[in-house]
């Protein structure tokens, strides 16, 4: 579960941008609400997600439940693999290791999370959402939710989910 230590500034700044870029991905024909939202993992990495909308309303995944299930599940950018990436030829020439070993690597612990909305001011998770990170991360886990003017507010995962119930509320 993540530790949930300081986010530097030139980390938020990147949580912001990575957030507010995703909204451009949101796949919302029904409702138009986008929604970006950026993970950082304590190992410094930036994972990102975007609303998928459904036409039956309950199938779509949020923002958020998208970022975290990127990390958790560990898939990274297939990009790095292109054919012109000089990786590409390293795996090439290494044909014998298992490429799933090197690119499929999941993250259990987690710094902060930026949530990224059109509105003023931001949105704020929905339930759902809440209790999803809450598997994650601890009480003191920021969430900074920005609206569409850039501006943001910060709450921590307690202030979001009080009295919340996680991982360690249940017996070992």
């Amino acid at each position: 579960m993540s530790t949930s230590s300081q986010v530097s500034a030139a980390e938020l700044q990147t949580l912001s941008s990575k957030a507010i870029a995703a909204k451009e991905a949101a796949h919302c024909p029904y409702s138009k609400f986008r929604v970006g939202a950026c993970l950082l993992t304590e190992e410094r990495e930036f994972i990102v997600g975007a609303n998928v909308e459904n036409v039956s309303y309950p199938v779509g995944v949020c923002a958020e439940r998208c970022a975290f299930s990127t990390a958790v599940v560990g898939i990274r950018d297939y990009t790095m693999l292109s054919p012109s990436s000089s990786l590409y030829v390293v795996f090439y020439y290494l044909a014998f290791i298992p490429i799933w070993d090197l690119i499929v690597a999941g993250h259990k612990n987690f710094k902060a999370i930026a949530v990224a909305t059109d509105i003023v001011p931001g949105a704020s998770p929905c339930g759902m959402c809440r209790q999803f990170m809450r598997e994650f991360c601890p009480p003191s886990f920021p969430v900074y939710m920005y609206g569409g003017d850039g501006q943001y507010t910060v709450k921590t995962m307690g202030e979001l989910l009080p009295n919340s119930f996680g991982p360690n509320d249940l017996p070992q």
